[in-house]
């Protein structure tokens, strides 16, 4: 599950099945008895088709976007649509219900109707029908409005790569060795470190082997440095970190049209290689892809 791959806009969806739940407890018809008013829910057996129609199939839309979402691979299709597909057409079915629930009645009319005299419609029967529909245009535009297309949860301030990055790499929030205000590597065995002062009592190390013999000094290439071969394209792509700024696919590198893996806001992952116009990425797990679409990425 990838919780970071939900929007706005599945945010709201889920408020407005929470809010149609809670509307189904309320009461949909008030009924005058004489002796005091009586209330009846969608939860009551005279309104059964109510409830499954508009509050169960609101939670079954809602889960079904969701897994839709967060699930990686993300695109898993079931009867030729995709999990989204077919939550947001039940949810168009929810908003349909919820419009013709206010024509509901308690009893079946007979004759001139007489038999519905003293029932009204409660604050349910209004917060349904508000909420079915608002649900049905949420679930409908989530996908197509950009105000509704941004991270739900958003990144973290500083997140961090995954195994840490090699010593001098850059890394997200931290600075470099050599930058002002940074430790300074040094001392003994450090390349580049300098050597001890004899005049404070330090002595030049010698390396010696077993027997007081003096190591040979390794022979040194006589090539000349113009003679080496030059170094190849591929060589001058340097390996880096990045944040994508909304959910994409990763596919495979053979060319398979199914996504490997779906890139989530908020996580580092590590470019490899360069082709073309593409990025060969690297996931927390070790799978590679191509990741298709790199623009507004986030380099670390």
């Amino acid at each position: 599950m990838n919780i970071r791959s939900l929007s706005r806009g599945d945010g709201a969806v889920i408020g407005a099945a929470v809010l149609l739940l809670i509307a189904s407890f309320l009461p949909f018809f008030s009924i005058d008895a004489g002796s005091g008013d009586e209330t009846v829910s969608t939860w009551s057996a005279a309104l059964f088709p109510l409830l499954p129609t508009v509050t169960l199939a609101a939670l079954a839309s809602a889960a079904l976007i969701v897994l839709g979402k967060a699930l990686v691979p993300a695109g898993r299709q079931v009867a030729g649509l995709t999990l989204e597909q077919w939550g947001t057409a039940l949810a168009v079915f929810v908003g349909w219900s919820a419009l013709w629930s206010v024509f509901s009645t308690v009893i079946p009319d007979i004759g001139h109707g007489s038999d519905n005299d003293g029932i009204s419609k409660g604050a349910g029967a209004w917060l349904t029908l508000i909420f079915g529909l608002a649900f049905a245009v949420l679930a409908v535009l989530s996908s197509r409005l950009p105000a509704l297309q941004a991270p739900l949860l958003g990144a973290p301030k500083q997140p961090q790569p995954y195994g840490g990055a090699p010593y001098g790499a850059p890394q997200p929030g931290l600075g470099q060795p050599g930058q002002p205000g940074m430790p300074q590597p040094g001392g003994y065995g450090y390349p580049g470190a300098p050597a001890p002062d004899p005049s404070f009592g330090g002595q030049q190390p010698q390396p010696h082997s077993y027997g007081g013999q003096a190591p040979s000094p390794a022979p040194q290439s006589q090539q000349p440095a113009q003679n080496q071969p030059p170094q190849s394209g591929a060589q001058d792509f340097t390996a880096f970190w990045f944040a994508v700024p909304v959910p994409r696919p990763l596919f495979a590198e053979d060319g398979s049209p199914t996504p490997i893996a779906e890139l989530a806001p908020g996580t580092w992952y590590l470019a490899v290689e360069q082709r073309g116009a593409t990025l060969i990425a690297q996931t927390q797990d070790g799978r590679r892809g191509v990741l298709q679409d790199s623009s507004g990425i986030q380099r670390g």
